[in-house]
């Protein structure tokens, strides 16, 4: 008989909500038409911590993402010893019978393969860098080079899905998306989740890159990233139809916000929600974007620091430039992938063309930051989803070699939010194989991240089919040498 009383109790107070929900509905979408309606309970974090764990160092990210695994060793972690080895086997001792991809299971031999490139000294700390990389040389006292690098993911599709949403299987929320829900946005009229994707010149078929890397899973499909397109419309229908004039686009909206608030009142479906408020942002991105991707009042200098391709819109040089101007605006996230470090044969080359294409614009954008104050509360991180193999894939050549997918270790730098400049984090052996000092986990790097933004790894979850999910799962350590 409780039981009943109680589900009585229960209908009554849904049947109060559903009459009082279109009053509600409407002042919801009142305060986003007008947000000075409800300004006093405005503030700059409107995510669902309402204010960080702890004082940030960091507001705001731009992730660069090299997508397809850039070679440690011909970038970031110089293996002097490896010209003496040209050719010969990889120890046993070294692999450990450690797993393989199936482009190199199959060999009979894993003839190793010194980086044809040079390195030299740079920064105060003497650090070695590849001669591929003049521009971000210059800069190595801002950075903090990572060599420690691993992950368990040896293909592509799973490792970049596990860096960027902190699990190997698709369906979790992007890291965008977790940052979005825990903290909001800074501007009424950007989303706080923007992505940018870049394609290189070095391969014809670099690899794709799927949506759901940039979605928000279990997570209210608000906090989904939103990619700028360089063609066209930078967002698809951003701009009134032909024959509809901002008045009659404005009604339509209100007309659509009140059918949407009274079945919202009927169901409580959250997602209906998130339909009024992404309705309510694309109206005012009308205005907003269209500025933010006018880059015509930059000063010629800024396009000089960016580069040659820094006027041309889709290109690495012109998507960095971008990131600037939108973490200028309050973007709270910017994720810039570049599609094309996938280098299994013709490294030399393929990897040549990719350094040139970014790396003066990812420099460009360390100094404009600097230049303008904003890096000191910008996290700006560099890095793909895993290493190569100091093993050759196919024939040993040393002009002309490939290198297989390599878990690991691998290499990234940081800069800028809360990150210590000017160190170099993890050392690998000798074979650059192995991570033999101070290894840092994928899980690691996340929660560290967060805890340049203010929050506690383990305290920002959401509650999904019974369990409280985190973008670190149930690991994750935050690496304190190398926080400032």
């Amino acid at each position: 008989m409780d039981d009943i009383l109680d589900a009585a109790r229960r209908i009554s107070r849904r049947q109060l909500l559903t009459r009082t929900s279109l009053g509600l509905g409407a002042v919801a979408l009142s305060s986003l038409i007008n947000p000075s309606v409800l300004s006093a309970a405005t503030s700059s974090s409107s995510g669902a911590l309402k204010a960080p764990h702890f004082a940030p160092k960091a507001r705001r990210i731009i992730y660069l993402f090299q997508s397809g695994g850039p070679s440690h060793l011909d970038l970031f972690d110089y293996k002097p010893k490896l010209d003496a080895l040209f050719g010969k086997d990889l120890p046993p001792s070294v692999r450990m019978g450690q797993r393989l991809t199936g482009m190199t299971s199959g060999q009979t031999a894993f003839p190793m393969i010194p980086s044809k490139f040079g390195f030299n000294r740079y920064g105060q700390n003497g650090t070695y860098v590849s001669d591929l990389l003049p521009h971000t040389a210059k800069i190595l006292d801002d950075l903090c080079l990572v060599r420690s690098m691993h992950t368990e993911a040896i293909n592509h599709d799973p490792a970049i899905t596990f860096m960027q949403t902190g699990s190997q299987q698709p369906g979790r929320p992007s890291f965008g998306s977790w940052i979005d829900y825990g903290l909001g946005s800074e501007n009424s009229n950007l989303p706080a989740f923007v992505v940018l994707v870049s394609k290189g010149k070095a391969r014809a078929g670099a690899q794709g890159l799927l949506s759901r890397l940039w979605g928000s899973g279990f997570l209210p499909t608000k906090h989904q990233g939103v990619k700028l397109r360089s063609k066209g419309d930078p967002i698809l229908y951003l701009s009134d139809p032909d024959g509809i004039d901002h008045d009659c686009r404005r009604d339509m909206l209100d007309g659509i916000g009140k059918l949407n608030a009274m079945r919202h009142g009927a169901l409580g479906d959250p997602e209906i929600e998130t339909r009024i408020a992404q309705y309510e942002m694309a109206y005012r991105m009308q205005s907003s974007v269209p500025e933010l991707m006018d880059t015509s009042g930059e000063p010629q200098e800024t396009f000089d620091l960016y580069g040659p391709e820094s006027r041309t819109p889709g290109t690495y040089a012109a998507n960095a430039l971008l990131a600037r101007r939108l973490v200028e605006r309050g973007v709270r996230f910017v994720q810039l992938y570049h599609r094309d470090w996938d280098q299994h044969d013709n490294l030399p080359g393929q990897l040549a063309i990719n350094a040139n294409e970014t790396d003066q614009p990812s420099a460009a954008l360390i100094t404009d930051l600097k230049q303008r104050g904003l890096l000191d509360d910008t996290l700006v991180i560099w890095g793909g989803e895993f290493g190569r193999t100091v093993y050759a894939q196919g024939g040993a050549s040393k002009d002309n070699y490939g290198r297989d997918h390599h878990g690991r270790c691998f290499s990234i730098w940081m800069a800028g939010g809360g990150i210590k400049a000017g160190v170099v984090h993890g050392t690998t052996d000798d074979f650059g194989y192995n991570v033999v000092e101070d290894p840092v986990h994928v899980h690691d790097l996340n929660a560290t991240i967060l805890h340049c933004l203010g929050i506690d790894h383990e305290r920002l979850t959401f509650k999904f089919q019974g369990r409280h999910y985190r973008l670190t799962d149930v690991e994750g350590h935050v690496v304190k040498p190398l926080l400032a």
